[in-house]
Formats: structure tokens, C-alpha cells, sequence
């Protein structure tokens, strides 16, 4: 996973609405595909641009395909890229987040 591809992949709306819909639980191809007004190619290619930047996986079922979240690939695409960005701040809210002091 490269953190060029995850903020592409996150560029888009339509890839942020399925990210929010797979939040939840894994859905079958055809339910994402299915709460949008967009063709389903469209939705397939969207899905393969998420699985790329390696924020959703797949597993298929007989003749069905299931999307599920990948919160620790996202969590550490953005960590790294705010630990590169504002270090301090990150650094701060560790030791907070482990009741040390300032």
C-alpha cells in the first residue's frame, strides 16, 4: 500500500460513501452496488481502486464477491502521513493518550 494511492483512492466521494457503507460489516458486491444510483461497473471499478490502495479486501463465496474494511491499512496511511506532517502533534497526543504530561 502506498499513501499516494489511499489519498486517491480517498479523493473521491463515491469511494468515501463506500468506505462509510463497509464501516459496519462486509456487504456482497451487488448490496454496495445497490445503494448507489451508478452502474455496477462503476461501483466495481471504484471497489478495485479501494482493494488497490489496500483500504477494503475481498472473499468470494460460490458466485458472490464480499468487500469488508481495512481500518488498520487507512488508520496507518494516515498516521504515517501525520506523523510526517505534524510530528509534535502526534508525539503529544501518544503521551496524552498514555496520561504522561506535556
Amino acid at each position: 500500500m502506498r499513501g499516494g494511492s489511499v489519498f486517491k483512492a480517498l479523493a473521491d466521494p463515491t469511494r468515501r460513501q463506500i468506505l462509510q457503507e463497509l464501516k459496519s460489516r462486509e456487504l456482497a458486491a451487488g448490496e454496495i452496488a445497490g445503494r448507489f444510483p451508478i452502474s455496477g461497473p462503476s461501483i466495481s471499478r471504484h471497489l478495485a481502486i479501494l482493494e488497490g490502495a489496500g483500504l477494503v479486501s475481498q472473499r468470494r463465496d460460490a458466485n458472490r464477491i464480499f468487500y469488508r474494511l481495512e481500518p488498520e491499512s487507512l488508520a496507518s496511511a494516515l498516521g504515517d502521513f501525520l506523523s510526517a506532517i505534524c510530528p509534535t502533534q502526534i508525539a503529544r497526543r501518544r503521551r496524552a493518550a498514555r496520561g504522561g504530561k506535556r
